[in-house]
């Protein structure tokens, strides 16, 4: 979500500077790619970029294929193979080794369910949704873009009505419960056409319990990802926000209250590192029953098989699925030791378990690093 909210950030700044803008979207890769399906750039007529669609190589190309965009007021779909080492079309040897399909869309701010208007449709409520972009690798044919959200309440926008969309439905679905990307080929109104089915989740919110001086870092980390960060702490010294400026919220709460101070989804975690251990178990109790995927205790391991004897004494015994969410110690074991070390220790468990990843070096990975996104015929 960080790249869609920097994006439609610089959507309003050129709004407000009445400046014309197009959007870049990796809508599909062929082997292998720096960026996957769904990375955006936002192009603003005076060159301005938002976001990245490679690591950097294609972006120079990129922006003049958006300014064309923009001029001719026409969706263009452009296809760089970077797996010919020989090719010199940008100035370097790529050696990627894939095929990048990226789709420029023209940005009609006179259209309230324009493509970056649907994206800001996401910043509204912390919902899963599923965006659909319509494509055909045919470069001659109507490039249709982004064309529908769909969020898990239900709410379809759908700025297109000049196309059925019926077909599509069971595949949303199935993107939304799997969490998954797929492509699918249709054909519509004589055209072959692709979709990529994009599955969006809301920001991860970060909750810190603790508002110690070793908390800082970790904020600073959360926020370099575009996490939300909220911060808990029972004692009115620690708990401000002048002391956490790039924290979303602050709370003062004692600790039988940190559970309803705070909206839980699937998509909250938890860190528990107040330094007072008391504090901490009695949060650790309210957290068990709910549906956060993420515990984190700061702390050796004696700490955490205390807290699970002080908790069975009081006759709540952990199942094993329980205590999977529960990490102590927290994070990656990176020989972190300072303050700073813990926070990039710790955000990168989380991003790993919340992706279903080891955590491990990409070294010793047998697979490639970004899975192959299904292709529904």
């Amino acid at each position: 979500m960080k790249e869609i909210n920097d994006i439609i950030r610089a959507y309003e700044t050129a709004l407000q500077n009445g400046y014309s803008m197009a959007l870049a979207t990796v809508v599909k890769v062929e082997g292998s790619s720096y960026r996957q399906p769904g990375a955006r750039m936002l192009v603003t007529e005076d060159g301005n970029l938002t976001g990245a669609i490679s690591g950097g190589c294609l972006e120079g190309d990129a922006l003049r294929k958006a300014l064309l965009a923009i001029h001719q007021q026409k969706n263009k779909l452009i296809t760089y193979d970077t797996s010919n080492e020989d090719n010199t079309e940008f100035g370097v040897q790529l050696g990627c080794n894939g095929i990048v399909h990226i789709l420029f869309e023209f940005i009609d701010t006179d259209n309230a369910n324009n493509p970056v208007a649907l994206l800001k449709k996401l910043q509204a409520d912390r919902k899963e949704a599923v965006i659909v972009t319509l494509f055909s690798t045919k470069h001659r044919d109507m490039q249709r873009g982004t064309i529908l959200l769909a969020d898990k309440g239900g709410n379809v926008f759908d700025p297109s009505s000049d196309i059925d969309l019926s077909v599509l439905e069971e595949d949303i679905h199935r993107a939304r419960e799997e969490k998954q990307h797929y492509l699918k080929k249709l054909f519509r109104q004589g055209q072959e056409l692709e979709a990529l089915i994009e599955y969006v989740a809301p920001a991860i919110n970060l909750v810190i319990v603790g508002a110690g001086n070793d908390a800082k870092p970790l904020v600073g980390a959360a926020d370099l990802l575009g996490w939300d960060t909220t911060i808990i702490d029972g004692r009115a010294t620690h708990a401000l926000l002048q002391r956490f400026p790039k924290a979303k919220q602050v709370i003062l709460s004692t600790a039988d209250q940190v559970a309803s101070v705070v909206k839980i989804d699937p998509f909250t975690v938890f860190v528990l590192m107040t330094h007072n251990y008391h504090y901490d178990l009695a949060v650790l109790k309210l957290l068990i029953g709910t549906v956060t995927p993420y515990i984190g205790v700061l702390g050796p391991k004696t700490k955490l098989q205390r807290m699970f004897d002080d908790l069975e004494t009081a006759g709540i015994i952990l199942n094993e699925r329980q205590k999977e969410r529960i990490y102590g110690p927290m994070g990656l074991d990176i020989g972190a030791e300072t303050s700073e070390e813990i926070a990039i220790s710790v955000v990168s468990e989380v991003k790993a378990i919340l992706r279903r990843r080891s955590g491990g070096p990409l070294k010793f990975l047998k697979t490639k690093i970004h899975e192959d996104i299904p292709i529904i015929p």
